[in-house]
């Protein structure tokens, strides 16, 4: 049985710093996907929200806040969390009800209005929530885990400062022609080397910062495509959301102590790598076969990482790959077309659904000022808190 489901449409709004709720941002792209589809709002049978949780209730129910803000329709609705993975999440439940047959077409969104600064623990009191003891009782924000990694690239590979800031003078190079980034101007390695220390080893401009946005896409069983007349559309051909196997040995926040390994060895297949894995089995592909792919570039060194994640280069592999050019537009294999994270900022729920809509756009030919040449497969990957993550494989 194929699992192949269409991808009929795809919409965002800009990612920024708009102050505007965060309805409002998924109403924009739930509104230019539908467009792109060629569908009207009452046509969807189901909705798919991917939660945000800094925005109050109607953010923890997003599927239904989402609908509603459209108008009851009677739709089916579920709403996903799973940090950022959420909008992969997200896509994986709209995907299985299209796949059993209980709806044709489904529309998945995700939209954030994030604070201003790094991320900080949600309010309240919580002693017993591994995520706000991590920030209280250990000062660990976001980019201390980033330059922990960092400097664990650093130690097992001879990564340099240089080549963290070459990562991020490609990916702003390639959000100058995208019109949803937020960020759209050239930076230079000088320009990284001068910004402010975060977390050492790591600068501002080394990280990506918070931002606004929204991002959807309308899905159709590939009977419900050609129907409407669309016989070749791009695929979601392999989803993956698996879970790390024991012993876990590589740190990921909030935990603060990996799996003991002293008597079980370790997996064959790390964390990350087996999240591209599933998905690469599940679309019958390997690595070779890719166009592009969109990795989780929260910081420049965690996006040389998710090189060797899902196979482009062996381990220690990935700073010769970034010096060769191949990860750059004309490239054998350009990572982050779009500008990844770097020119977008986090929109925490809406960012898988953004990867896959910048997929989609490139598998079409649509990707103006940025397009890679003969795209015909694509992957996206995220990783959330708590053993979440994500690999999306579109074919066309």
């Amino acid at each position: 049985m194929s699992t192949d489901i269409a991808v009929l449409g795809a919409g965002m709004h800009p990612w920024g710093k708009w102050g505007r709720n965060f309805v409002e941002y998924g109403l924009a792209a739930a509104r230019a996907a539908l467009a792109d589809a060629g569908l009207s709002w009452p046509e969807i049978q189901y909705v798919a929200g991917a939660d945000t949780i800094r925005n109050g209730y109607p953010g923890f129910i997003a599927g239904a806040t989402f609908a509603q803000a459209l108008g009851w329709s009677g739709a089916r609705i579920s709403s996903s969390y799973a940090a950022c993975a959420s909008g992969a999440q997200a896509i994986n439940a709209a995907r299985a009800q299209i796949l059993a047959g209980l709806c044709d077409v489904a529309l998945v969104l995700g939209a954030d209005a994030a604070p201003k600064g790094f991320f900080k623990p949600v309010g309240g009191d919580r002693p017993n929530d591994p995520d706000w003891l991590r920030f209280r009782l250990l000062g660990a924000t976001n980019p201390i885990y980033f330059a922990l990694y960092a400097r664990r690239r650093m130690a097992m590979y001879g990564a340099t400062l240089d080549d963290f800031a070459a990562v991020k003078v490609k990916n702003a190079r390639h959000g100058l022609a995208n019109p949803n980034a937020r960020y759209r101007k050239e930076v230079t390695l000088e320009d990284v080397r001068e910004s402010a220390v975060v977390a050492d080893p790591l600068r501002l401009l080394d990280i990506c910062a918070t931002s606004d946005g929204g991002a959807a896409l309308v899905l159709s069983s590939m009977e419900f495509a050609r129907a409407r007349g669309v016989r070749n559309p791009v695929r979601v051909a392999g989803l993956s959301t698996v879970t790390p196997t024991f012993p876990k040995t590589v740190l990921d926040l909030p935990d603060f102590a990996t799996d003991s390994a002293m008597a079980v060895e370790p997996p064959d297949v790390p964390f990350r790598s087996a999240i591209a894995r599933a998905a690469y089995e599940e679309a019958g592909i390997g690595p070779d076969d890719l166009s592009l792919a969109e990795v989780y570039d929260l910081s420049t060194a965690l996006e040389l990482d998710w090189y060797e994640d899902i196979g482009l280069c062996e381990p220690g592999g990935a700073e010769k790959l970034l010096r060769s050019g191949d990860t750059a537009l004309g490239g054998r294999i350009p990572v982050n077309p779009s500008g990844g994270l770097a020119s977008f900022g986090e929109a925490i729920p809406a960012q898988a659904i953004a990867q896959v809509c910048e997929l989609t756009w490139q598998l079409r030919g649509q990707a103006e000022g940025r397009q890679v040449e003969n795209a015909r497969t694509g992957i996206a990957v995220n990783q959330g808190l708590f053993g979440h993550g994500s690999a999306i494989i579109t074919i066309r």
